[in-house]
């Protein structure tokens, strides 16, 4: 052992008896911590955990990366698909070439009437490949009547729950398609109804129509795609694929996962803002509250602090004696907080709590908390050095105090 830790150790052991001396005291100062802690840790392990869901099912929906033309994301077309791809069969083999590639899935967007004969609702179409969209994104759409498409179906839709209401359609009833053609045109083809799904937003649900691929090019009269969506072996591939993949692919634009999903952005935005305000309050009343107790302590121990001063005690001493004793017990609190927050954590995954559903959304999602380690280190040991610094604070002036003052006072 040095020299210079023998001293330091003396006096961290010397702190650690003063933390000792009023026990409920200090043990308000650990809770307030810990309640600190916890607290910050807590909000930002939900703010996480929305970031992440919100990330998965936007890479989910759209792909990690999205390939068309430049025009084709501006959204402004004089005929359908004016934009579109007409190579996609030879660019999806070129990216499917790629090692982080793992699927691409071509996608037909269009819009149009759909009627049952009585009655015309506007409707947004999306043709997709039935099998390969299922395989790669899982159950992304909640079947409440009826089946998914299957991949060799022609003329088959899957309508969305409230616009399955709307024209009183059921599982295997005949609509009609109506939408323009690429050439200007209007086209008509009829359609068998195989299921009715529900998306979670109900704005959705009211214009949705599913098809494949292949009768949705059979309505606008064209071999074109809108996009190709590439889905890729993990979300941290996403920027080093879109630089490797756009540098072989002059004349088009790829755009990533984040760039199409406006809600996840503006989400992300007012979070940040939301639990940074509610950080700054969280760290402001444990200083506050530490300041007092310590403040409290010191002026308890005025004549102590003077008679260890006419001892020979340095005033920089005694400031470093308090501040680890603020250390100690903000140390102390922040593991007790990361400790709860671990315990919060875990129990919401043995014992499942559902959230409302949020604003323009039906159906509501699972109450998680991440736990990331640099948030738990950052938080504690900013928890830990607020205290410190706070108990610092309350004593400067008191360890400065004359020793005649301080051995005088009452």
């Amino acid at each position: 052992m040095t020299a210079l830790s023998t001293p330091l150790l003396a006096w961290a052991r010397f702190a650690w008896l003063n933390t000792r001396r009023n026990r409920r005291r200090s043990l308000v100062t650990v809770a307030i911590a810990a309640l600190g802690t916890a607290a910050i840790l807590l909000a930002g392990g939900f703010a996480l955990s929305t970031y992440q869901g919100l990330a998965e099912a936007s890479a989910r929906t759209t792909g990690h990366l999205v390939l068309a033309r430049t025009a084709q994301f501006d959204g402004f077309e004089d005929t359908p698909l004016q934009h579109g791809l007409t190579d996609a069969q030879a660019l999806r083999q070129r990216l499917l070439a790629d090692p982080a590639v793992r699927q691409v899935l071509p996608r037909v967007e269009f819009g149009g009437l759909i009627s049952n004969g009585d009655k015309s609702v506007i409707m947004m179409g999306v043709g997709i490949e039935p099998d390969a969209e299922f395989a790669v994104k899982g159950p992304f759409l909640t079947v409440e009547a009826g089946r998914e498409l299957a991949g060799a179906e022609r003329g088959a839709v899957m309508l969305g729950a409230g616009l399955a209401r709307n024209l009183k359609a059921q599982p295997g009833a005949s609509l009609t398609l109506l939408a323009g053609t690429t050439e200007g045109a209007m086209n008509a083809l009829d359609v068998t109804v195989a299921g009715i799904v529900s998306t979670g937003v109900p704005e959705i649900d009211q214009r949705l129509v599913y098809t494949d691929v292949a009768t949705a090019q059979r309505l606008l009269v064209t071999d074109r795609v809108s996009s190709l969506g590439i889905f890729l072996d993990r979300m941290e591939a996403t920027l080093p694929a879109r630089a490797r993949l756009g540098a072989t692919l002059p004349g088009l634009t790829l755009r990533t996962w984040e760039e199409q999903a406006p809600f996840y952005r503006s989400v992300r935005a007012l979070y940040n803002r939301i639990f940074g305000a509610l950080g700054l309050i969280i760290g402001v009343i444990v200083v506050v509250v530490v300041a007092n107790a310590m403040a409290m302590s010191v002026i308890e121990r005025t004549r102590e602090i003077g008679t260890l001063r006419a001892l020979g005690t340095r005033p920089g001493q005694l400031l470093q004696t308090l501040a680890l004793e603020g250390l100690l017990l903000g140390a102390a609190g922040g593991a007790i907080g990361a400790a709860i927050t671990v315990a919060v954590s875990v129990a919401l995954q043995v014992f499942p709590v559902m959230m409302p559903p949020p604003p323009g959304r039906s159906t509501g999602y699972s109450l998680l908390i991440t736990l990331d380690a640099g948030l738990m280190l950052a938080t504690l040991g900013l928890v830990t050095v607020l205290v410190a610094l706070a108990s610092g604070w309350v004593a400067r002036r008191t360890v400065r105090l004359p020793v005649v003052a301080a051995l005088g006072h009452v």
